[in-house]
Order: C-alpha cells, then sequence, then structure tokens
C-alpha cells in the first residue's frame, strides 16, 4: 500500500449507515444511471466510504465495486455489507490494472477531500471503458450560496479548517469542468441538488470518456 494512502486512511466514520448527503444524492444519481444508454449495471465506486451506497444500490440491481482509503470505512462495509467487493485504496493506487476497466465510475463528495485532484481525475478517467460516464458529485459553491453564507454568518463554519481529513477543495462548475476536461473527459454537464439551484448543497457532474480512447 504506497505512503499516501496511509497519510490518508484516518476518515472517520461512526457507523455503516448511510450519510446525511445521501438524502440528497440517492435519488438523482439513481435517476442519471437508469438514464444512461444501455443502462449499464457494473458500477467501480471511487471513495466508497463505509459501503452504504454501494449497499443501496446493490439493491437496485447493480453491480458495484469500491475502495476507499479509510481503514475504519471499509473495515465496518466489510462487516456489514459482507456480499459487496469493497476494499482499502485510493485514486493513487493503479485501479485499472487492479479491478480493470468499467461503463460507470461513481464518486460521491470525494474530490473536495483529495490533495492531487489531477491524479484523481486521471484515475477515474482510466478506470472506464472507452464511452463510459464518470458521475462525481461535490458540496456545490457559486457566488449566491457563497454570499448567503458570509451573510448569515455561516461561513467560517461551512469553511472549517479543524475538520481532520475534511474538505480541502472548493469547487464551482467551472473549476470542475476544468479538471474533468483537462483529464480527457468530453460532454461534461451539472445537476445541482438539494435546495433550489442557487443554494444547492450539492452538484453532480456527468462527464463521458471519448468512445476512440486509444489506451484501451
Amino acid at each position: 500500500m504506497s505512503r499516501e494512502v496511509q497519510d490518508i486512511s484516518g476518515y472517520r466514520y461512526a457507523d455503516a449507515g448511510a450519510g446525511h448527503a445521501h438524502g440528497y444524492l440517492s435519488a438523482p444519481v439513481l435517476r442519471l444511471l437508469r438514464g444512461l444508454p444501455g443502462q449499464p449495471s457494473r458500477i467501480f465506486e471511487l471513495g466508497c466510504g463505509n459501503g452504504s451506497f454501494a449497499h443501496g444500490l446493490s439493491r437496485e440491481g447493480f453491480e458495484v465495486i469500491g475502495v476507499d482509503p479509510s481503514a475504519e470505512g471499509i473495515a465496518q462495509a466489510r462487516q456489514e455489507y459482507p456480499h459487496l467487493r469493497l476494499a482499502q485504496g485510493s485514486a493513487y493506487d493503479d485501479l485499472a490494472g487492479d479491478y480493470g476497466r468499467f461503463p460507470v465510475v461513481l464518486s460521491l463528495e470525494v474530490v473536495e477531500h483529495v490533495y492531487f485532484p489531477r491524479r484523481y481525475a486521471a484515475t477515474v478517467f482510466e478506470l472506464l471503458e472507452p464511452g463510459g460516464v464518470a458521475i462525481i458529485s461535490t458540496p456545490y459553491h457559486g457566488y449566491m450560496k457563497n454570499l448567503a453564507l458570509a451573510v448569515s454568518g455561516r461561513m467560517d463554519a461551512h469553511f472549517t479548517a479543524l475538520w481532520d481529513h475534511g474538505h480541502i477543495k472548493f469547487w464551482s462548475r467551472r473549476t470542475l469542468r476544468a479538471l474533468l476536461e483537462e483529464a480527457g473527459f468530453e460532454q461534461v454537464s451539472f445537476v445541482r441538488v438539494g435546495r433550489s439551484p442557487p443554494l444547492a448543497k450539492s452538484m453532480i457532474a456527468v462527464a463521458t470518456k471519448p468512445s476512440s480512447d486509444t489506451s484501451a
């Protein structure tokens, strides 16, 4: 296991239950998955946490394989969801070499935690089959939401520096689109979820790997 994975393995989970973000992410993500051409059933979840989202998808008929750097999260996932193929690992590993390629890569509320976003995006790209689709969510940040946070006095709590292994990158649609397009993705689009769009809790990026990928 790489030194980088060891350094980020301490993210804590209270239990194997669904996180608060699942309440506003589950339905939109499922709609996106059901709406993909061919309705692919195999998914790689990059940043599967405690396995609760993968478990929910498995109950919907999807085959989910996933990794997460959190030693605690994976331990809870294996205990609570032994039927799932989840393991400790991160975007800094050769995941495509270890697991192969998939029609869909799902990564929810992860990119804001990564130290090397370009390596993360490259790993997502490599994990996908040509023509495959990445579905990536992250907390939404835009002018109106940031203004509302400032006016309400919640800016310091929202951007707290006191959360171990917490958010270290704060993405807008513009910057996340730039990251994905730099990695080689096409047709990048966004769905904002939770609250009204200007004050959305998160945004979901949907990006396609070109079908003519020469590295296949």
